[in-house]
Formats: structure tokens, C-alpha cells, sequence
């Protein structure tokens, strides 16, 4: 009976090292990610307040265009 445990004692410590393994080799691309998600994410939040404004001057405009009191001449 021993000897069937530390076979699977061994099974799993070597797939654990496997496992330990692949994630150290991958993590430098998931570092990448998220420090290409974050760099995103302020892109957005940059882009959405840019647009905002944009659009808040936008309405200004038009709020002067339909104020705005035009002779209409007849043809």
C-alpha cells in the first residue's frame, strides 16, 4: 500500500512542477496584458472625456443656431 501512495505522491509533485513550470513561463505574458489593459483603460476613460466635451460644445452650437433670430427673404 506504501508504495502505491508514494506513486501517487510522485505523480503529483511532478505534475505540480509541471504546472509551476508553464506558469512561470507565462507570466511575463500576462504581466504584458495587463499592463496593455491598463494603458487601455486610460486611453478610454482619455477618449470618453475628450467626447464629452466635444459633444457638450457641440450642443452649444446648436443651441445658438436655434436661438438665433434670421431674417427669412422671400424669393
Amino acid at each position: 500500500m506504501d508504495a502505491g501512495i508514494e506513486k501517487e505522491c510522485s505523480a503529483l509533485g511532478g505534475l505540480f512542477q509541471i504546472i509551476m513550470n508553464d506558469m512561470k513561463a507565462s507570466y511575463p505574458a500576462w504581466e504584458d496584458f495587463v499592463s496593455k489593459g491598463a494603458k487601455l483603460q486610460s486611453q478610454l476613460r482619455t477618449t470618453i472625456m475628450v467626447t464629452s466635451s466635444f459633444l457638450d460644445a457641440f450642443q452649444k452650437v446648436a443651441d445658438m443656431a436655434t436661438s438665433t433670430r434670421g431674417v427669412v427673404e422671400a424669393w
